[in-house]
């Protein structure tokens, strides 16, 4: 179980990923290209991405488990854990109730603040991180063609165009077939606090139930004082629309401050 020392190291593994879950909501139109001007097979790839992503905005209601772990990245077993169930209802309508805690009650604390930003930038009707992530932040360039579970994708190199908490230096994988997002990892190029050295980020997303979501996330945040911190969380349930409108008939979701 994490000591009272422990509030520092969550801290700041929840404001890296409450900057980075609730920025990057520039429009996607505009007209600087960076590297993608200079290659012809890059900006096809950008623009069909951009288009799979504006068609693939979520219509229809969802539910979803997700489980949070906090730990020392020396000691996967000291975790504490948080179980959250979040709602969500078009066009941006999203809500949250803690289930279960076990550990720190800091961890809860740092998932909190995570799940109000995330229900803040639905309310906002900003995207999900990774839906105008390319010309506006990001000189891109082509690395060439990989797997991720299988799937084919193009390999890009993501580098930020500005010193911003909000952008990731490093990789994106694109799904050749959908033109949608499988995988960013890199490290945020700003620190979001004088205690992080270093924090370096893996989203993972997939095709849910027909919904393409954020499916997993890892951030290892290297932490003065305190060393290596880790924060993951992943979906380990997905509850379909007909299930959504059995539980709530009259459209009524659950208020993110309820306890479970």
């Amino acid at each position: 179980m994490f000591a009272a020392s422990s509030l520092p190291q969550m801290g700041v593994l929840c404001a890296a990923l409450c900057s980075f879950a609730a920025g990057q909501d520039k429009s996607l139109h505009n007209n600087e290209s960076g590297t993608v001007a200079g290659d012809p097979k890059l900006a096809s790839i950008v623009s069909q991405v951009e288009a799979a992503q504006a068609e693939n905005r979520t219509k229809v209601p969802y539910q979803i488990i997700r489980k949070y772990r906090v730990f020392p990245s020396s000691n996967p077993n000291a975790a504490s854990e948080v179980v959250a169930e979040v709602d969500f209802r078009p066009p941006n309508t999203k809500n949250y109730v803690i289930q279960a805690r076990s550990g720190s009650s800091h961890a809860e604390e740092a998932v909190r603040r995570i799940l109000d930003r995330e229900v803040e930038a639905s309310a906002q009707g900003r995207p999900i991180p990774t839906a105008s992530m390319l010309r506006d932040n990001y000189d891109v360039t082509y690395l060439g063609e990989d797997l991720v579970e299988g799937h084919s994708c193009f390999l890009l190199g993501l580098a930020p165009k500005r010193k911003d908490k909000n952008l990731i230096s490093g990789r994106g994988w694109v799904d050749e077939r959908l033109f949608l997002i499988r995988q960013i990892d890199g490290d945020l190029v700003k620190t979001p606090s004088w205690w992080v050295k270093k924090v370096h980020m893996r989203l993972v997303f997939d095709d849910v139930g027909g919904t393409w979501l954020q499916t997993s996330t890892k951030a290892e945040a290297d932490v003065r004082v305190f060393g290596n911190q880790t924060l993951t969380s992943g979906i380990v349930e997905y509850r379909s629309p007909g299930v959504v409108a059995t539980q709530y008939p009259h459209g009524e979701f659950h208020n993110s401050a309820m306890a479970p």
